[in-house]
């Protein structure tokens, strides 16, 4: 027999996984109608181009889904992929071998964790150069679950949950935190920081959660980091303040801005 607290837990995973796939969902609308503009302009360009000259087309030698379904496999570039991915990740830099350490300076003081890149490379490296270029400064921690799952969400330059750097990084470490119970979850223990993603594999960006109490979510989750435990204390100390609106998931009460972030090697 399923208790109350199971259920609630399972609700809240199940709320979670929602908010996630419709974020995916608002992203490949998008899209969409990026490829329906782009074609109404490559046709609109074409024309004019004809009164002067014939041109050949070159799309790149690059068809995507999202082009094929929409009849815009003519676009005058490559479409975005169907992870959204319209960039490739950051060339690979840092030691491979190394620690490294992420050091947010925040509006509610300050939060840490350490990053083994030998057991995740892309995710380190990735933060490593966005961090180097000041891409999460000034952006908030825009989302909060108080009840089931218990993350502070972070990393996003638009606040709403579907910004993102312009490129996707694969999953890496997914069995480090064991294999799925019946229930399909893992616990990410407190202090665990892990990548946000869209529902679907390998669609990290520069979103992640911070986990201030044990939490069970699926293994499809990159656990690339660890908290101090200042930092730790910074994440509980937001989390007990609560949800703007009384809710269980939304905008923390306490805002947290990312004044400025670092990543250093230890």
């Amino acid at each position: 027999m399923v208790s109350s607290d199971q259920r609630r837990r399972q609700l809240a995973r199940e709320k979670f996984e929602r908010q996630q796939q419709r974020r995916e969902e608002a992203r490949r609308r998008t899209r969409r109608l990026t490829v329906v503009i782009a074609s109404a302009l490559a046709v609109v360009a074409v024309v004019v181009a004809g009164a002067y000259v014939s041109v050949g087309n070159d799309d790149g030698g690059k068809d995507t889904k999202d082009a094929k379904d929409t009849a815009a496999s003519a676009t005058p570039s490559p479409s975005p992929s169907e992870t959204g991915s319209a960039a490739p990740e950051p060339a690979m830099k840092i030691d491979k071998t190394a620690s490294y350490s992420m050091s947010l300076k925040t509006s509610q003081g300050g939060i840490a964790f350490t990053m083994d890149a030998a057991k995740t490379p892309h995710t380190t490296n990735s933060f490593k150069a966005l961090a180097d270029k000041g891409y999460f400064d000034g952006t908030k921690c825009h989302r909060l679950t108080t009840e089931g799952i218990f993350v502070l969400q972070c990393g996003d330059p638009k606040g709403d949950g579907t910004g993102g750097p312009g490129y996707t990084i694969p999953d890496e470490n997914l069995t480090a935190l064991g294999k799925a119970g019946k229930d399909g979850t893992v616990t990410f223990p407190a202090g665990t920081v892990a990548m946000a993603n869209t529902g679907q594999p390998s669609t990290g960006g520069s979103q992640f959660f911070l986990v201030y109490k044990d939490t069970k979510l699926p293994p499809t989750y990159t656990p690339f980091g660890t908290l101090d435990e200042a930092g730790l204390k910074t994440v509980k100390k937001v989390a007990a303040a609560g949800v703007t609106g009384g809710t269980g998931d939304g905008a923390p009460k306490k805002t947290v801005t990312v004044e400025k972030a670092a990543v250093d090697k230890v």
